[in-house]
């Protein structure tokens, strides 16, 4: 079937997030509930999909191919806007065949797979990589890793109005900056295309500092042709993306517990606790009113905490 998107603009709730320690601190905290979009098409993955799948529709694309791993976020929404909106999907998979909680959803979404092994996906930069596959799935749009580049940051930009707009429900009457979880960067560039050096923008990195999060950023921005504005990366990763530990699984379940709403170790929990850990030592004066950002992606936490606890044992 061929990419048609019905008029869906989702908008994701701002709520106060009430925690001890930044309260001590007399930093005032909002969380945006990009978790709460839509039980399967959630989290910061619908925005940077949305200019994308509407470059997609405007090419008469038969379908959208794209590449993950198999606990990606991004193949996962992808593959539920495929099922919800009836479009083709294609996944091409890092590594070989296994089966997770989010491969089973891809699987029962429709998507169909391809395992391209380690050294197959590492090739995906290749300036031939796509072509073997456009020849097997001809008039498809190829979509990048993670739903990355100029396209997925214009998709984020309305995060920036949604906030805004919902600020005198919260009783603020401004806010000074964004805190969030980056992978790729494309949120984070999104933000920064939408403040337009408004207000800055904290990232948590949830990948390793040689992963080229800010080389992306600058590119993203400037191939806007904007100036990039204020930002700011912060170590998160806990040493390597995917890497959970039990201090940050403690820490997940005590912050769950004070706010009601439910984590991932991956990006979320990791990006809160650094958080803490640069409030509790003054990095943001008292009276700050910050915006945190759930990217979502509670698909994965189950999958997430087993491998944690499958490891621990070995140990």
């Amino acid at each position: 079937m061929p990419v048609v998107l019905p008029d869906w603009a989702p908008r994701a709730p701002l709520q106060p997030l009430p925690l001890d320690w930044a309260q001590a601190a007399g930093v005032e905290l909002a969380v945006l509930r990009l978790d709460l979009l839509d039980p399967l098409i959630s989290g910061n993955k619908w925005f940077k999909l949305s200019q994308h799948l509407a470059a997609a529709q405007a090419s008469d694309a038969a379908g959208v191919i794209s590449l993950g791993g198999a606990h990606s976020n991004h193949l996962h929404a992808l593959a539920a806007a495929g099922k919800r909106f009836a479009f083709n999907t294609v996944g091409l998979l890092r590594g070989h065949p296994q089966q997770t909680p989010t491969v089973s959803d891809l699987q029962a979404f429709g998507m169909q797979l391809h395992w391209l092994g380690y050294a197959g996906y590492r090739a995906r930069h290749a300036a031939d990589f796509w072509l073997p596959w456009q020849t097997q799935y001809p008039h498809f749009y190829t979509l990048p890793e993670g739903g990355g580049g100029l396209s997925g940051a214009l998709g984020c930009m309305c995060l920036v109005q949604q906030v805004r707009e919902q600020l005198p429900a919260l009783g603020w009457d401004d806010y000074d900056a964004w805190w969030l979880a980056a992978g790729t960067g494309t949120t984070l560039a999104g933000l920064l295309l939408g403040e337009a050096g408004a207000r800055s923008v904290h990232a948590a990195l949830a990948v390793p500092a040689d992963h080229g999060v800010e080389q992306q950023v600058q590119a993203i921005v400037q191939a806007a042709g904007q100036a990039v504005g204020r930002y700011h990366l912060h170590d998160a990763c806990r040493g390597g993306f995917a890497r959970v530990d039990d201090a940050l699984l403690a820490f997940m379940q005590a912050s769950e517990v004070a706010s009601g709403i439910a984590l991932e170790p991956l990006y979320t929990a990791k990006a809160l606790m650094a958080l803490r850990q640069q409030v509790e030592a003054g990095y943001f004066a008292r009276g700050s009113r910050l915006v945190f950002v759930h990217t979502g992606g509670l698909q994965g936490r189950a999958a997430a905490l087993l491998q944690h606890t499958d490891v621990t044992r070995l140990h």
